[in-house]
């Protein structure tokens, strides 16, 4: 046995503090919450699954073998342990890790593996990678206050840390939570008068019923999706040209709102084209494998480009289906995950089917460029109405032959002018067609392992799609293993990852409902990311996703029908000591918005916003020039100047490397990666951006004429319509002092200065009431402002 004594300056270099939960000292030392990632984090870059840089023979990724446990770990005992030995003594010969290393531990960290290692260092093998495990509800001593089974592990755990869960928020507060994370959208003051007024018992249970019924709901959850997919409307590479790619986005929308099941949903976009009978919607849903970056430069490197397109694929579909950094064993085994340089090529091999060649030699400066293979495409709400048109016409041209032959003149005319205007629909619908890139299978190209990732180094094995290794084969015999096969995969619970997966999804939506998830790390369940707080919770949420049928609409109504999320958000004292980070869920999430809800939610409060579902996407106003350093063509951006401009954020032309400003302040991502979860920035530019930007001046501008128009003649009623809109309630006193004062303020200044009134009539298309004063509507327009821009109005408590 090789007695690997300097591998201890991995381990021991960084025992974390606890960040997985906040765990009571009297705990026994959890491994996978506690000591594994201190492990992943210090010691597996030399002592993991990367057998190539493996040091002293020493693998800490997994259970160490009789003879190094008893030498480090000692026989339960501290002072056996070679372990505690190295870093508890004083020799800097000895000490580990080393000096100067910048990973000393402190004394809490060293008491941690001390507690490990008496306790009989128990080794469990990494959570993620075991099959959840489909766990009864615990008992609780407060048995009246659970709604549903999740309430049971949550407050289990509460009673065992001896905390106590918040009490339920008020209904305003509950309608306005769940609208936005539901919808995207804020209720309307007439929901909140029903919810509020309804004392049926399952009150509650209508309002979420509705809420996840309505086409916003599935709008809601594709802005989520297409952060994971990184979709956008432009190719990122070079140019950044327009690419064909919004009839997939609204195929997204489409689908969540038909609550299609998951596992289809997943195979139509990986393999729709494969698929026995493939529609017009499976192919446009396989434009998901033509989402990457790519390059029209004329000079690219087809070699180099196709390695870097097959990469890219690998590296989301770990990131949105595993949970997994599979980007990371690309040039080398993974440092710190089971992943192999093998798997890695494996994977990418399942895609060497996709036709991707063509615009490395048609590829255009052209808006949009060419990425053939496209085809020409109608949604399906379109295709719906041309049916419809169609069997109309249809049936007034049979009514025109009758009456033809009867010689009724005046029926004749009046049918021949339904026909023309039938036909008139029918035609301004065909121009809405759309092209779309698709996945069209060709013949497989040969895939290699690249040593070091390097595109021109072809000495690297050639592979086969396979899974990768550690979590077992594909049964398909000798046929070549295919995208179907590997959807079917992600989504078999019996035989494949299918409830991997399903725990993957069941996090992302306990996060979409709370703010974090139960395991925090959304896109890396591997050593680097963190244990989940309630690991039992989410097992059987992952159960309960596949039971449903993959049935995503079912799994949210479970979670927000729970006690749990019905708390309050306000932060008690003791929680701020003991939970900052609502790691237990004793307390709701309090959050600043989206980008595209906070878009959104202005425009819904102003009147201003267009529902319309799909269509191609929109752009609103944007700073002058922003586009100049564009080339390839050179570009000049023209805003949409009619309705286009005021619908949902959802629809905002998504440049990569020119993200729309309002979005970028708000940390909407450029879609180049994968993206599972946004950060929360608070900047002075994102408020500059609230009382500036273009469209929330106008936003302002239309909420101050319904102020004017939709309420009496007195400033208060006024005021508490406005906050009635705004943040679902009446404005208190101090609120309705601020802001008399600040309207009195504002009726002064443009009673001065008329030409700064006149001109918001110019700033966008919604004009104003002719009969409405311009000054007056000049001063409250500032009120608006300044409401617009609330916390509360752009906070989900």
């Amino acid at each position: 046995m090789r007695r690997a004594a300097f591998f201890l300056a991995s381990f021991c270099a960084g025992v974390l503090a606890l960040t997985a939960s906040p765990v009571r000292g009297a705990d026994p030392v959890d491994f996978n919450a506690q000591i594994r990632p201190l492990l992943s984090d210090r010691c597996f870059f030399c002592h993991g699954p990367d057998e190539k840089h493996r040091e002293a023979e020493l693998r800490l990724d997994l259970p160490l073998d009789e003879d190094n446990r008893k030498y480090y770990l000692g026989d339960g005992s501290p002072d056996s342990s070679e372990l505690l030995s190295r870093i508890t003594t004083d020799d800097p010969r000895f000490r580990m890790p080393p000096e100067g290393s910048g990973k000393e531990l402190s004394k809490n960290e060293i008491a941690l593996i001390r507690r490990w290692v008496g306790e009989g260092a128990k080794w469990d093998t990494h959570w993620a990678y075991v099959a959840p495990v489909r766990h009864d509800p615990p008992a609780v001593k407060q048995a009246d206050w659970p709604a549903n089974w999740i309430d049971n592990f949550i407050l289990h755990r509460l009673e065992h840390e001896e905390l106590s869960p918040s009490p339920d928020a008020d209904r305003v507060t509950l309608l306005r939570r769940v609208s936005f994370d539901l919808t995207g959208l804020p209720p309307t003051p007439q929901d909140v008068a029903a919810f509020v007024n309804d004392d049926s018992p399952n009150a509650w249970e209508k309002v979420v019923d509705r809420l996840l019924a309505s086409e916003a709901h599935g709008e809601r959850l594709a802005v989520y999706w297409l952060d994971l997919v990184r979709y956008a409307d432009t190719v990122g590479y070079h140019g950044d040209q327009d690419h064909n790619a919004s009839p997939y986005r609204d195929w997204v929308i489409d689908a969540f709102i038909d609550n299609l099941p998951f596992d289809r949903f997943t195979r139509d976009q990986l393999a729709g084209d494969l698929l026995e009978k493939s529609t017009t919607d499976d192919l446009i849903a396989t434009a998901y494998n033509r989402l990457l970056q790519t390059s029209h430069e004329g000079g690219v490197q087809a070699k180099e480009y196709l390695a870097m397109y097959a990469a890219d694929r690998v590296r989301n579909l770990g990131s949105v289906w595993l949970g997994a950094t599979t980007g990371c064993c690309q040039c080398h085994n993974h440092k710190f995950d089971p992943y192999t340089m093998k798997d890695f090529y494996s994977l990418e091999a399942f895609f060497a089917d996709i036709d991707e060649v063509q615009h490395l030699k048609k590829g255009t400066n052209n808006l949009p460029t060419e990425r053939d293979p496209e085809i020409p495409v109608f949604t399906r709400r379109e295709r719906a109405v041309l049916a419809d048109l169609t069997a109309k016409i249809e049936q007034k041209q049979q009514q025109l032959a009758t009456v033809g032959d009867s010689g009724n003149s005046q029926q004749k005319t009046e049918l021949e002018q339904q026909v023309t205007e039938l036909e008139e629909q029918k035609s301004q619908i065909e121009k809405s067609q759309r092209k779309v890139m698709i996945t069209q299978a060709i013949e497989p190209r040969t895939i290699r392992v690249l040593p070091r990732g390097n595109w021109l180094d072809d000495s690297g094995a050639v592979v086969e799609p396979a899974i990768p290794e550690f979590l077992g084969s594909l049964n398909t015999g000798d046929r070549r293993a295919t995208r179907l096969d590997l959807a079917n995969w992600l989504t078999d619970a019996k035989n494949g990852a299918g409830l991997l997966t399903a725990r993957v999804f069941a996090n992302r939506f306990w996060y979409l409902m709370f703010g974090n998830g139960l395991a925090r790390v959304l896109d890396d369940f591997g050593g680097q990311g963190e244990a989940p707080v309630h690991p039992q919770l989410l097992d059987r949420l992952a159960h309960e996703f596949v039971e449903s049928g993959w049935n995503v609409r079912d799994v949210l109504k479970l979670i927000v029908m729970s006690r749990t999320y019905r708390q309050s958000s306000l932060e008690p004292e003791e929680l701020k000591q003991r939970d900052p980070h609502n790691r237990l869920y004793a307390r709701q999430s309090r959050f600043r918005l989206p980008a595209e809800m906070i878009r959104d939610n202005a425009l819904a409060i102003s009147g201003l916003l267009v529902r319309d579902i799909g269509g191609r996407s929109v752009k609103p106003y944007q700073p002058a020039g922003y586009y100049r350093h564009l080339n390839f063509p050179t570009r000049k951006y023209s805003p949409d100047t009619d309705e286009h401009q005021w619908r949902r954020g959802l629809y905002v032309h998504w440049q990569r490397q020119f993200l729309h400003p309002m979005l970028l302040a708000f940390d909407a991502p450029r879609r180049e990666e994968c993206t599972a979860q946004r950060p929360r920035s608070n900047t002075p530019l994102a408020s500059l951006t609230l009382l500036n930007d273009p469209t929330f001046v106008e936003a302002a501008r239309a909420f101050a004429q319904r102020i004017l128009t939709d309420r009496g003649n007195d400033d208060a009623s006024r005021l508490n319509f406005a906050f009635e809109n705004a943040v679902s309630r009446a404005a208190d006193a101090e609120e309705r002092e601020l802001l008399a004062a600040l309207l009195a303020s504002a009726r002064n200044s443009f009673a001065k200065d008329e030409a700064s009134a006149t001109q918001l009539d110019s700033v966008g298309l919604s004009k104003g009431d002719s009969s409405l004063d311009g000054k007056e509507l000049a001063a409250w327009t500032t009120v608006a402002r300044a409401i617009l821009n609330l916390n509360e109005t752009n906070t989900r408590n």
